[in-house]
């Protein structure tokens, strides 16, 4: 396999889109969003077509952009939160490139969501203003079902109280030994 292709992934608001362009640029790659570009094609948001359309609507949107944007090469391409969930999905990415899990805590991800309208699996509890013990609470159960999709990924990196220059240089050096190491073979 050539490694032309790193996908990230993590819960919502583990950093994601924020590393996931400055990364690129530093591997002089080209950056994917899949949500973003969902949104482009349809152009409705991802809280538009899971209100209009459904999840499972969304969720057959996203693997077949994820099969698209895979035909390109040296990217990265953050996808989202639920995308590896579909064993397909999962299978694809880990066949067609290297996986990076940004791995957050409840309580970190609590302090980046609570105030988002923008997370169709949050939306409810922000607008009702619920206390933090349901987000956490809904947060975990999430995680509970996800994690054994996001533990399969070729890279951990712990994303709570890291700051972004760090966590970048962190993976590109991990990515520039994966590559040194298949140039090698």
């Amino acid at each position: 396999m050539k490694l032309d292709k790193i996908y990230l992934t993590g819960f919502m608001t583990s950093g994601k889109s924020t590393i996931g362009p400055i990364l690129s640029n530093v591997l002089g790659w080209n950056y994917f969003d899949l949500d973003e570009e969902i949104v482009k094609e349809q152009e409705k948001t991802i809280d538009e077509i899971f209100s209009h359309e459904g999840e499972k609507v969304f969720r057959r949107l996203e693997s077949d952009k994820l099969i698209e944007l895979s035909n390109e090469s040296n990217c990265v391409i953050a996808l989202g939160g639920g995308t590896i969930i579909n064993e397909s999905n999962l299978s694809f990415v880990k066949a067609n490139g290297k996986l990076i899990y940004f791995k957050s805590s409840p309580d970190a991800i609590y302090s980046r969501i609570k105030n988002k309208l923008d997370r169709p699996l949050f939306k409810d509890l922000v607008l009702e203003n619920r206390p933090k013990e349901e987000f956490i609470k809904r947060i975990n159960d999430i995680l509970e079902k996800r994690e054994k999709y996001y533990s399969r990924a070729d890279i951990i990196v712990p994303t709570n109280n890291r700051d972004i220059g760090p966590t970048v240089d962190l993976i590109a050096n991990k990515i520039s030994k994966m590559l040194d190491e298949k140039n090698k073979n």
